[in-house]
C-alpha cells in the first residue's frame, strides 16, 4: 500500500462492522433458526506506529472481529478501511496481494504450526505463495535472517516444531508472520498458552521490532494488566459492540463505561497495601446470549446503574467524552 496517506487518516479503521450467523441447532420450540450477533455494529481505528488493545470476556465476538479486520470473513454489514481504502471492495486479486499487509500471530503456538514442515520451510512458505516479493535462490537464506531476528537459531532451521520450546514456537510464528514485511501485526492473545517468565520475552520481543519496523500491533487479550503494558488506546468490547475506546492511560485511570470499571476491578493487585483500597465489582448474572440480545443497552442486565431508557433505547455507537481523549456507549458515563 502506498505511504502517501493524509495526516491523520489512521491506518486500519472499521466503521459499523456486523457479522451475524444463522444458527445451526433450533432453539427449543422455534420455528426457525435464531441469528447469532457476533458482531454488531464495531468501530475502531488504529494508527500507524501504535499498538490497539482489545479486551473483553470470552465469546464477546473478539476473534470474529479480528477474521472480519482481515477480510477473512464477509461482514454482514459495514467497513474495513487500510490507509483510506476499503478492503471489502477490492477485486480478489488485488485484495491477496493487500493481505500482505495485515499478518496474523495465533494464539497457540503448539497447535499453528505445521507438525510436518521444518522452521526453515514454516517460515519461507509465505514467500513461496507470494513469489514477487524475494527472488526464490533469496528465499531460505530470507528464512533464516528472520530466524535470526526473532532470537532463534538459524542452525536450527531444519528442526520440526516438536523440537522447540513454546516459545520458541511462538517466536516461529511471529518470524512466519514477518516473512511479507507486514504494516499490521494481528496478536490473538499471543502469549496466552505461554509460561509467564516466557510471556515478558515474547511482549519485549514484539516491542523490538514495533520500533524497529513501525509495526502497528491489534493485541487482543484477556490479561488486562498485559493489555495496559503493551498497548497505546484500548477498546472494550461486550456482546458484539466495542462499549469504550480510548486512550491507555485515560481508560485505566478513570473508566467511564460500568462494563469497563467491572473489568478493570477483577485486576488482581500485586501490592498488598493496596489490595481492598477500591471495592471490587461483582457483575450479576451471565452474559445475554449472543441469540437473545436484551433491548436497548446490551449491558443494562447486568449493569447497576440501569435505568428505564437503558432498557428501551441503545447508547449512540461513540459518544464522545468532555475530554476528548475517548468515546463510550453508555448513556450514563461516569465523568
Amino acid at each position: 500500500m502506498s505511504d502517501d496517506v493524509p495526516a491523520g487518516v489512521p491506518l486500519m479503521e472499521a466503521r459499523g462492522l456486523v457479522k451475524h450467523f444463522k444458527a445451526n441447532a433450533l432453539p427449543l420450540g422455534a420455528r426457525r433458526r435464531a441469528t447469532v450477533k457476533a458482531v454488531d455494529g464495531a468501530d475502531l481505528a488504529l494508527r500507524r506506529g501504535s499498538t490497539l488493545g482489545l479486551v473483553g470476556e470470552s465469546g464477546c465476538g473478539k476473534s470474529t472481529l479480528t477474521r472480519l479486520l482481515m477480510a477473512l470473513e464477509r461482514p454482514t454489514s459495514g467497513t474495513v478501511l487500510v490507509e483510506g481504502r476499503n478492503l471489502l471492495a477490492l477485486p480478489q486479486g488485488e485484495l491477496r496481494r493487500r493481505r500482505r499487509d495485515i499478518q496474523l500471530v495465533m494464539q497457540d503456538p503448539y497447535t499453528s504450526l505445521n507438525p510436518r514442515m521444518t522452521a526453515l520451510e514454516i517460515v519461507r512458505e509465505p514467500l513461496d505463495i507470494h513469489r514477487d516479493l524475494v527472488p526464490g535462490q533469496d528465499r531460505a537464506s530470507r528464512a533464516r535472517e528472520l530466524l535470526e531476528m526473532v532470537g532463534l537459531d538459524p542452525g536450527h532451521a531444519h528442526r520440526h516444531p516438536h523440537q522447540f520450546s513454546g516459545g520458541q514456537r511462538q517466536r516461529l510464528g511471529i518470524a512466519r508472520a514477518l516473512a511479507l514485511r507486514p504494516k499490521i501485526l494481528v496478536c490473538d492473545e499471543p502469549v496466552s498458552a505461554l509460561d509467564v517468565s516466557v510471556q515478558a520475552q515474547i511482549i519485549n520481543l514484539l516491542k523490538e521490532l514495533q520500533r524497529e519496523f513501525g509495526l502497528s500491533y491489534l493485541f487482543i487479550a484477556h490479561d488486562l494488566a498485559m493489555v495496559r503494558h503493551v498497548a497505546d488506546e484500548v477498546a472494550v468490547m461486550y456482546l458484539g459492540r466495542i462499549v469504550e475506546h480510548g486512550d491507555r492511560d485515560t481508560v485505566y485511570s478513570r473508566p467511564a463505561h460500568p462494563y469497563t470499571r467491572a473489568l478493570l476491578s477483577a485486576v488482581p493487585d500485586p501490592d498488598p497495601r493496596r489490595r481492598g483500597a477500591t471495592g471490587r465489582i461483582v457483575l450479576q448474572g451471565d452474559p445475554p446470549s449472543p441469540t437473545r440480545q436484551p433491548s436497548g443497552c446490551a449491558f443494562h442486565t447486568r449493569c447497576w446503574k440501569s435505568r428505564e431508557i437503558c432498557a428501551t433505547q441503545p447508547p449512540a455507537p461513540t459518544t464522545p467524552m468532555t475530554d476528548g481523549r475517548r468515546q463510550v456507549s453508555c448513556h450514563f458515563p461516569e465523568s
